[in-house]
């Protein structure tokens, strides 16, 4: 049996408890060669304890996803032998504070800084952690901690890496974050990690050929520590626990990367989204354009300024655009087929008149919502306009009267659609499975979709796309779910052997074969 035929049959979800046994006695077996089949097994929910037990102790990375599904026992794992499995385990909440104390003293400065990620560290263990002597694990504290008071001092640290990792930190308080902005009641950093490895004035080369080098890109000092002041602005910027005033204060800043930062917060003044609205840069415009926080007047002044495409785009998504807007700027802009927000949150009225609007684009937009009224669903169905049929087409509730209506009417381009619908019914597939010629997204959908009868899916398999989804339906003839088992193509091998309807004497010949 191959790999690809022994991990499809680790994830089916019929297979028997002894056959289930039979394949994870061979995962801990080999552990050399059967990686494949162990990394299926381990994403099955029904291991249970022991199965779960004997292929952690094959893998230190299949413990790790074991631990994290909460389906591995605490008893069963050693943190010493392996901490990665034990920070997994404190990660989820579930390991004692034993190991945070045991891990925190660990010689490789990856693990410590991992555990720094952890919630809910014992004060102790914090503290360790923030007197690391490898600034990158303190970084990392500033940057996860829930506790303010370390947080706060992290924040004054003379190490402007661990500075970086406060700015981000929503426990920092406002006070602390608001002088890594202005500066204020702050000692300057006197370190970061460029001048820490690097003879300074140096600016890291974005094409590097050092195998050893862990800077990031546009790393650079020159005695100021200046990405990683940036680096500070910029993610202070963005932080919500920052004071709203120390952060607009950044919206004069020469960066582009600090100000579009800026655009993202929900507590600047009307006049401050407009100034970034108004910026050089279509980044900046465009985030500021689609922030959920910018007012009905800024929405109306942008739209009627005629705006380009991206920040035309972004107002759309604005979950409080009005409805007249949104006309306009559908009919200028092409915002394709998306559910946007402000569609989504619609009342039954508004829904209503922008479903009869003239303009076909704004009537698309309100098809995109598939839990409309059944009035306004079934006249968005019959409309002579093509994308807005497409749009609805897999509305759940239409019938199968409509849905042939629709093809019948906009014929290939609603096809796909059409098949998406979960209630499309057998006829209809078996009916769009068979068109000459093929419409492959339809045989996609119909590959995959719960109605599919045999009919239909045969024709899918001619489509190699559409073949693997088709080689796990269980509506798939026995007799042709059994030759895919030898497809060439592994994919469909494994998904024919992971499909429900394989027969039970199958499934233990694959073993034994």
């Amino acid at each position: 049996m191959t790999g690809p035929l022994r991990s499809g049959l680790a994830a089916n979800p019929a297979l028997p408890g002894d056959l289930l046994d039979r394949l994870v006695e061979r995962a801990v077996a080999d552990r050399d060669g059967e990686a494949e089949l162990a990394d299926a097994l381990s994403e099955r929910p029904d291991l249970g304890p022991v199965r779960a037990a004997a292929l952690a102790a094959r893998d230190e990375h299949i413990a790790v996803r074991l631990a994290r599904a909460g389906v591995l026992d605490v008893a069963d794992v050693d943190p010493v032998a392996r901490p990665s499995v034990a920070l997994a385990l404190l990660d989820e909440g579930a390991g004692p504070p034993e190991w945070a104390r045991l891990l925190a003293a660990h010689p490789d400065r990856g693990i410590r800084g991992a555990l720094a990620s952890c919630p809910g560290l014992p004060l102790d263990v914090r503290e360790t952690l923030a007197a690391d002597p490898d600034v990158e694990v303190v970084a990392e504290l500033a940057l996860w901690t829930t506790d303010p008071s370390v947080a706060e001092r992290l924040a004054a640290h003379p190490h402007a890496e661990v500075r970086r990792g406060a700015a981000s930190n929503e426990v920092v308080p406002a006070a602390a974050l608001a002088a890594l902005i202005t500066g204020e009641g702050l000692a300057p950093a006197r370190s970061c990690l460029v001048c820490d490895r690097e003879e300074i004035p140096f600016a890291h080369d974005p094409h590097c050929p050092r195998t050893d080098c862990t800077l990031r890109g546009g790393a650079a000092c020159a005695g100021g520590h200046e990405s990683t002041v940036h680096e500070i602005l910029q993610q202070a910027a963005r932080n919500p626990a920052t004071p709203a005033a120390a952060a607009a204060s950044l919206a004069v800043h020469p960066s582009m990367l600090i100000r579009w930062a800026l655009a993202e917060r929900s507590d600047l003044t009307q006049e401050l989204y407009a100034r970034l609205a108004a910026d050089p840069v279509p980044a900046v415009r465009e985030e500021a354009a689609g922030n959920p926080a910018i007012g009905e007047p800024l929405i109306r002044a942008l739209a009627a300024g005629g705006c380009e495409d991206g920040t035309a785009r972004s107002l759309a998504r604005h979950p409080r655009v009005p409805f007249d807007v949104l006309a306009q700027l559908a009919a200028a802009t092409r915002i394709g087929p998306t559910l946007l927000p402000r569609i989504a949150a619609a009342e039954p009225a508004e829904l209503r008149e922008a479903a009869g609007a003239p303009a076909p684009r704004l009537r698309m937009l309100v098809a995109e919502r598939h839990d409309l009224p059944p009035e306004l669903r079934d006249a968005l169905a019959a409309d002579p306009d093509a994308p807005v049929a497409k749009a609805v087409a897999p509305h759940p509730g239409l019938t199968g009267q409509r849905l042939r209506a629709m093809v019948a009417l906009h014929g290939v381009p609603v096809m796909a659609r059409v098949a998406a619908n979960p209630d499309a019914p057998p006829g209809l597939l078996e009916e769009l499975a068979r068109h000459d010629p093929p419409v492959r997204r339809a045989l996609r959908a119909i590959a995959g979709h719960r109605n599919a009868t045999a009919g239909a899916l045969l024709p899918c398999l001619a489509d190699p796309r559409a073949r693997p989804r088709a080689a796990g339906h269980p509506a798939l003839p026995v007799q042709v779910l059994v030759g895919l088992l030898g497809d060439t193509d592994p994919e469909v091998a494994r998904a024919a052997a992971a499909n429900p309807a394989l027969p039970v004497g199958v499934m233990a010949g694959l073993l034994t074969g």
